[in-house]
Formats: structure tokens, sequence, C-alpha cells
């Protein structure tokens, strides 16, 4: 069986052409600007409250938002009555329904 023809390939004119010399420095921009956006983006969906936050930030609850919560639960067990609820909420200061589970004020948009 005859063997193949080998033809040794020339690069050429391509052989010099890597491209400018700062090339290789602009990986890590662009990977440090991903990473920006990607921030940017969570913090903005969170922001929104389209997404919820990381479990430590739910952990910096107010006493009195607590409170609030515990009350909440044992009335809807039916553990108290709705009388002692509403008597309750009134200590705390609290009207049920009017205001979120946080206790951070709503900024204006």
């Amino acid at each position: 069986m005859p063997t193949p023809l080998l033809i040794p390939l020339d690069a050429g004119d391509f052989a010099h052409e890597e491209g400018p010399p700062f090339a290789f420095l602009l990986g890590f921009p662009m990977f440090l600007l991903f990473l920006l956006l990607v921030f940017s983006a969570l913090f903005l969906l969170h922001r929104c409250g389209r997404i919820a936050g990381p479990p430590w930030m739910n952990a910096r609850r107010s006493p009195e938002s607590e409170a609030r919560r515990v009350l909440a639960d044992r009335f809807a067990r039916g553990e108290i009555s709705s009388d002692e609820f509403l008597e309750r909420a009134s200590v705390l200061n609290w009207t049920p329904g009017s205001d979120t589970w946080d206790t951070q004020k709503r900024r204006k948009r």
C-alpha cells in the first residue's frame, strides 16, 4: 500500500499574528465587570422584593417584631381568643394588618 504524501504546512503570514501585547490583561477586568453586574442584579432584585435576602439579614429583627410574630402565631394556632389577641396587640402598640413584619422604614421611590 502506498504511503500518503505528507505536505508540510506553512503558517505563512499567520505565524506572527498573536494580537496586541496587552490582550492577556483584559481577562481580569472583564471578570470583575461580570461580578459587578451579577452582584448589582442580585442587589436590585432583593431591594425590589423579588428575592429574599441572605439568612444572616433575617436575624436582625427587633424584639417588637419578634413579639408580634409570636402573638400572631399563637392566634393562628387558636391558643388565644380574638379579644385576647387584640388586647395584647394594643399593649405592643400594634394594629394587626396595618404594617409589614419588618420594622424598617419604607423608602420613597
